[in-house]
């Protein structure tokens, strides 16, 4: 599993104003192998619904992986006929690699694929970017799954797909319903801080990247489509079936390490109303309060559990105090990755050890509660021992609980607070960033890849203007030199006044 750095944080979400018309909005890869006889009426069927429909400059991309038949003298003849087609070959196959190279060089802000076969309904094709247009999100999927869609194929194909979305679901926790329709898009400034982190080149590709991208807390749009299954295509099922399953265990290790820098791809503060300071709704207390409940749930039953065989064995304080502290440390452990969305290993040693401080305050409060007990029991009975422990554990908890969320796992944002300053004009900025590398369409279908480089983004205030200073936390200007360029958006504000503005 990739754990290199990505270039940085993300820029908050604009809306994409129309721009120069002249400037593609939206370019469409074609990841072909050995298409000959598909890709001519795909590319004419898709320029003509893109230039009837979509209300943006476009282009259409056809990623040729090494193909060994015609592919490459019909996409260089498609591109020579139409102005909208480019070409780019690659000499590996894969089509995760096919889609990570174009779009890594791509120069529109809005960037999709789409299977060669044309199986997904070109009418889904504006509902799906058109979020990514306003803002709203930052990739979309078409699903066939969707209780709106409309989808005609085999049961065995069916079959597959239901069982493998079960299998992301149960496995990684997944909650997009459909990650291999072949028909989805992303935001470029999200695609160059994702697409570093996703290591399969095949298939599973499409998996990887969705994935990582629910799991940094970014938005998916899911879009219902009308899908026809190609009895013709080439997929090995079960080849394809492998690889995804050894992805899924491969991505399931790197989130259980921590491995993944999730935490690189994030918004600043202000894009997510989480992330607000709103008075009067302590940050993430409901979620955290559900997330402790069912830790401390799970938690008091395994107490008991390990209570009752210990007590087998010994004395009731030596059983407590010996189920105490096994549970404890489960307890802190599943209440760090869990309740608090602590990831990683740093810190850790240093979390168990004040988790044992808060179980030095639960043992004081079940110890004492047995002692009470037996002082007025001589020989009380185990069920009398389990409800006073369950008592005292309730007391126990709504403190351990206290303690977590003010003492062990503070509000991050509270303690790595960074004093970084940003010119910030009231009227309307223009970020202003150098032009990204990219491939040229050269003769005969052949382009030249230039790998991107990562380039750090430049805000340019108005003359004369009154500044402000915003503070920005520390994860959000980490590793700034890597910062890559963002499309140039001018974000879309009503009229403002400086009230420190005589006019």
């Amino acid at each position: 599993m990739r754990t290199d750095s990505s270039p940085g944080t993300l820029p908050a979400r604009e809306h994409l104003p129309a721009g120069d018309a002249g400037a593609p909005v939206l370019d469409v890869v074609i990841p072909v192998y050995n298409e000959e006889k598909d890709l001519q009426p795909c590319v004419l069927r898709l320029h003509e619904h893109l230039r009837r429909t979509f209300p943006y400059a476009f282009r259409i991309t056809i990623a040729d992986n090494a193909s060994t038949d015609t592919t490459p003298r019909v996409a260089a003849r498609l591109e020579a006929e139409i102005p909208e087609v480019a070409t780019f070959r690659l000499e590996q196959k894969g089509r995760g690699r096919a889609l990570r190279t174009v779009w890594s060089a791509a120069q529109a802000p809005i960037l999709a694929y789409m299977d060669v076969d044309l199986s997904t309904d070109l009418n889904a094709l504006l509902p799906l970017v058109a979020p990514l247009i306003s803002g709203h999100s930052d990739l979309a999927i078409g699903s066939r799954l969707a209780r709106s869609s409309r989808v005609v194929r085999g049961p065995k194909r069916e079959f597959i797909s239901r069982a493998y979305n079960l299998i992301l679901r149960g496995s990684l926790q997944a909650r997009f319903s459909d990650a291999q329709c072949g028909f989805k898009a992303i935001r470029r400034d999200v695609a160059q801080v994702l697409l570093p982190l996703v290591e399969d080149t095949g298939w599973f590709f499409d998996t990887e990247m969705l994935v990582i991208a629910e799991r940094a807390g970014l938005r998916i749009h899911e879009v219902p489509v009308d899908w026809v299954d190609d009895p013709d295509s080439t997929v090995h099922i079960v080849k394809t079936a492998t690889e995804d399953l050894k992805g899924v265990w491969r991505v399931g290790r790197a989130l259980a390490t921590g491995s993944l820098p999730l935490d690189r791809i994030t918004r600043p503060f202000g894009d997510d109303p989480r992330d607000r300071d709103i008075q009067d709704v302590p940050k993430g207390l409901a979620r955290q309060l559900v997330g402790f409940c069912v830790v401390g749930g799970l938690s008091t039953l395994f107490y008991l559990l390990l209570y009752s065989v210990f007590r087998q064995f010994g004395g009731s304080q030596i059983a407590n105090a010996l189920a105490l502290l096994v549970s404890a440390v489960a307890n802190t452990a599943a209440n760090r990755r869990l309740t608090f969305g602590v990831s990683g290993r740093g810190g850790a040693v240093r979390h168990q050890a004040q988790g044992l401080v808060v179980f030095g305050i639960g043992l004081a409060l079940t110890s004492g509660s047995l002692a009470a007990l037996n002082a007025a029991t001589s020989n009380p009975a185990h069920s009398t021992e389990l409800a006073v422990l369950v008592a005292a554990n309730l007391a126990a908890t709504v403190l351990r609980f206290l303690l977590f969320r003010a003492w062990v796992f503070p509000d991050r944002d509270e303690g790595e607070q960074s004093t970084v300053v940003a010119s910030h004009n009231p009227s309307s900025p223009t970020y202003a960033t150098a032009p990204y590398p990219q491939y040229r369409p050269q003769p005969h279908g052949q382009g030249t890849y230039q790998p991107p480089q990562p380039q750090r983004p430049v805000v340019y205030p108005a003359a004369h203007q009154h500044h402000e200073t915003t503070p920005i936390r520390a994860g959000e200007v980490a590793d700034r030199s890597r910062e890559d360029a963002t499309m140039h958006l001018q974000p879309v504000r009503p009229t403002e006044t400086d009230p420190r503005d005589p006019r």
